[in-house]
């Protein structure tokens, strides 16, 4: 195993080996048995002090990741130390794979830390931008999506994505995906958000009541048309269906006479008073949870880590 030092740094040497060390077990760079380089080696090659290469392995014996065996050496134990599976152990995995992946390709350490350092030093993102055509659509998921989370939320279509690229968190479904990507530059991260199903929301209010009118309404035709199609479907008769196209001017007419009426997000603040409303979430509730997932590591403060 290869290993690096960093002299001038606000973490020690004996830090640095020990990390490196611990992220070469994980990784499966240090095998079990494997001898380490004496002190005396290792002190020589990278020109440290030995009592600081003594004291790392002897913190390294401690936490239970190597042994000393008498006159022979330091060796990797044979099984690694009982870990609790927390957020620091998982960090530290996802480290030592990284290293090991970049020596896989080649890379040396100085570009390594050369992108790292980049990355680190972005600006952190301003806002999500949902990247969508179709403009009704686009209105009902934005209104969604900001009523979830904390994080600015804006909206556009795909030809004017290009132009908003800085500082945003793009979001889009995953027909939008490769063309979106052509638009973008290559690194871009783009969050990929899942529709709910349909008939699993619905399962709440079925069997369908006898008789019973029930309202659709909404601006987006697809909402409609799938909505009517799906209630059909599950048993209500198309004469009991009174569907609304919230963009026309009269579209409230005969909304109260409904035993209830299926909407969007956005049409159910907009319903005449009295009616009851089955408002329909366009978002699944897993996309839901990763952007407050991502809203949460974009505005977690540095002092509560």
């Amino acid at each position: 195993m290869q290993f690096w030092f960093a002299r001038g740094s606000e973490v020690s040497i004996r830090e640095q080996l020990v990390t490196q060390v611990v992220l070469g077990i994980l990784s499966d760079d240090l095998a079990p048995g494997q001898r380490l380089p004496s002190t005396r080696d290792l002190a020589r090659r990278f020109h440290l002090h030995p009592n600081t290469v003594s004291a790392g392995y002897r913190q390294l014996e401690r936490d239970r990741w190597v042994e000393f065996r008498r006159g022979s050496g330091v060796y990797i134990r044979a099984y690694k130390p009982d870990l609790p599976q927390t957020s620091a152990v998982a960090l530290d995995q996802m480290i030592a794979r990284l290293f090991r992946t970049a020596r896989e390709l080649g890379l040396l350490l100085p570009e390594l830390r050369w992108r790292l350092r980049q990355w680190l030093e972005l600006q952190p993102p301003d806002y999500f931008l949902l990247i969508e055509p179709d403009e009704e659509l686009r209105r009902i998921l934005t209104a969604e999506i900001a009523n979830a989370v904390v994080f600015p939320v804006r909206s556009c279509g795909i030809e004017e994505c290009p132009k908003m690229i800085a500082g945003i968190i793009p979001l889009l479904l995953p027909n939008r995906a490769t063309r979106v990507r052509e638009l973008l530059p290559a690194a871009t991260e783009l969050l990929t958000l899942q529709l709910r199903s349909v008939p699993a929301s619905l399962a709440g209010y079925l069997p369908a009541p006898a008789g019973k009118l029930v309202g659709v309404a909404s601006r987006w035709p697809e909402f409609l048309k799938v909505a009517r199609a799906v209630l059909i479907a599950a048993g209500f008769h198309p004469d009991c269906l009174v569907l609304r196209d919230a963009s026309e001017s009269d579209w409230q007419r005969g909304l109260n006479e409904t035993a209830a009426v299926v909407c969007d997000f956005l049409t159910s603040a907009k319903l005449p008073a009295g009616c009851r409303a089955i408002p329909f979430s366009l978002l699944s509730e897993p996309s839901i949870a990763e952007l407050k997932r991502y809203e949460d590591f974009i505005r977690q403060p540095m002092e509560s880590v």
